[in-house]
């Protein structure tokens, strides 16, 4: 422990900032291969922000632009999810998801849908008519569909709690309420200045940055990694209503997606069996977690379309999801960004900006990435 300033400073391996499910897959990829981890987190206690704020779905890997990072981590992510759920009793269902059609026109997004889904990997999509989608699901109101077997349900809580064990055990340490104000790039390393009660300055060999809404933030307080790798960062809001009593469907349900990269009001379901619909979506300036009560009435007209018995008064506020942005209003979908020393010229410093959905299927394959981009010569 040498010290700095007043502050102490102490060298380190690897330091990973941020303890949702990524920072978590990537402190338990990089201790098991022998790396030592500090995994530093702002809040007091792991997975508040967006790993605790979402549908708990495992995607298919359908809908993403072939080739992109999103897709390919989707479908291998997948893949390792469920066997790691499987061989660390993390609660999960393979439950299926619909994706219905009304008209002509929907069933030609279906097309696409299908034959990109057959692009990405993803070849087990069947067509369902009518009849054969409402003998699955009796309340769903459609003219076509198409069923994704491998989609499934997690508890994320649970499965980041089996990270967070696995790290442990391989010798990773997590540090609550202990921010990153700022980063030094230096001859030997990175330093990290972290607040809290417990100030210190780290010397790290090796960063991950994976502080989701905070990524942006940290990498333009990084002295030494040039502006032209950090982008800006944007907020969208997706508002959730839950459904009083228990849910009529056994799968999820979505909605042809139409033209733009929104998927609708959805219908998902928890472990529990109780059904939320969600998101929507809104530009917001901020973290405003406040459910918006009045979209109810506009949730109720577009779960109508796929199920009109929802009754009336069935809807209660849920929660607030907010996805880390890095593109705005009209520009391009985003993928997801991993930047190595590769990209950025940065010895051992990986930036993981824009990671929303598909990041808590893809967590592991995107563990399996950083990792590789950190592998000691």
């Amino acid at each position: 422990m040498a010290d700095n300033g007043g502050m102490s400073q102490e060298r380190v391996d690897c330091v990973v900032v941020g303890a949702g499910v990524i920072g978590l897959a990537c402190a338990r990829a990089l201790a098991q291969a022998g790396r030592e981890v500090i995994v530093v987190e702002a809040e007091n206690a792991f997975g508040t922000a967006t790993s605790a704020r979402n549908s708990e779905v495992i995607h298919a890997g359908i809908y993403y632009p072939t080739g992109s990072l999103r897709a390919q981590l989707c479908v291998r992510g997948k893949a390792l999810l469920y066997d790691y759920c499987a061989s660390h009793h993390v609660n999960h269902r393979r439950c299926g998801k619909l994706i219905v059609a009304h008209n002509d026109a929907e069933v030609a997004q279906l097309q696409v849908i299908e034959q990109r889904a057959r692009a990405n990997g993803v070849p087990d999509l069947q067509w369902l008519t009518r009849d054969e989608a409402l003998a699955l699901e009796p309340q769903l109101q459609c003219t076509r569909a198409l069923l994704s077997p491998s989609t499934g349900i997690v508890d994320s809580h649970g499965l980041m709690l089996a990270l967070l064990g696995d790290a442990q055990a391989a010798g990773a340490m997590l540090a609550l309420q202990s921010p990153v104000l700022r980063a030094t790039v230096a001859a030997d390393g990175i330093q990290l200045a972290v607040g809290g009660d417990s100030a210190m300055t780290l010397l790290a060999s090796a960063v991950v940055n994976s502080a989701g809404h905070g990524a942006p933030v940290l990498a333009a307080a990084t002295q030494g990694l040039a502006s032209t790798h950090v982008p800006p960062r944007y907020f969208a809001k997706g508002n959730y209503f839950t459904l009083s009593g228990r849910s009529p469907f056994s799968r999820l349900v979505y909605p042809a997606p139409g033209e733009s990269s929104h998927l609708g009001v959805h219908l998902t379901l928890d472990l529990g069996g109780q059904a939320k619909f969600g998101p929507s979506f809104h530009w917001v300036d901020g973290l405003d977690y406040r459910v918006d009560e009045h979209e109810a009435e506009h949730f109720y007209d577009e779960v109508r379309r796929y199920w009109p018995g929802l009754q009336d008064g069935a809807l209660q506020p849920g929660y607030v999801g907010i996805r880390p942005k890095i593109r705005g209003p009209g520009e391009p979908v985003q993928d997801f960004r991993i930047d190595g020393p590769d990209t950025h010229g940065v010895p051992g410093l990986v930036n993981l900006f824009g990671i929303e959905s598909p990041g808590l299927t893809s967590s592991l394959a995107i563990a399996e990435r950083v990792s590789a981009l950190l592998q000691k010569p």
